[in-house]
């Protein structure tokens, strides 16, 4: 295996780890095809967005280890992580997935719990009497 780009992305605790090798077009997740790890169809098609965008589906492998968060966290960042990787191969790319909002981490992370409320911001009910 000869890897070509190393792209990292991260959504909410998700990180994941995206190797870009010279291939056919094959997706690894945590040693399992994108359809065993990833069952539903949309998932699959929101990691594959910047591939097909670009036109690459048939010219790259793609070896990726995700850890952490929900499923739908894991494929935001790995869709991030192979955009990164992407950019990293070829520059030219960049602006095209920029404009898609590919790029950009999504930042927002869950509050945290406070001290007498029952979730971050829900208050206990209210008695008057």
């Amino acid at each position: 295996m000869n890897i070509l780009n190393y792209g990292t992305g991260r959504r909410k605790t998700s990180s994941a780890r995206v190797f870009l090798t010279n291939g056919k077009g094959n997706i690894i997740i945590n040693k399992k095809k994108i359809n065993d790890y990833f069952v539903r169809k949309t998932l699959c098609m929101t990691i594959l967005q910047p591939i097909k965008i670009l036109n690459l589906q048939d010219k790259f492998n793609f070896f990726i280890t995700v850890k952490g968060g929900g499923i739908s966290s894991q494929a935001i960042a790995i869709r991030q992580g192979i955009t990164k990787a992407i950019i990293k191969y070829d520059n030219i790319f960049k602006s095209k997935l920029k404009k898609m909002g590919f790029v950009t981490r999504d930042s927002r992370k869950v509050e945290r719990k406070k001290c007498g409320f029952r979730k971050a911001r829900k208050k206990p009910q209210f008695s008057k009497r």
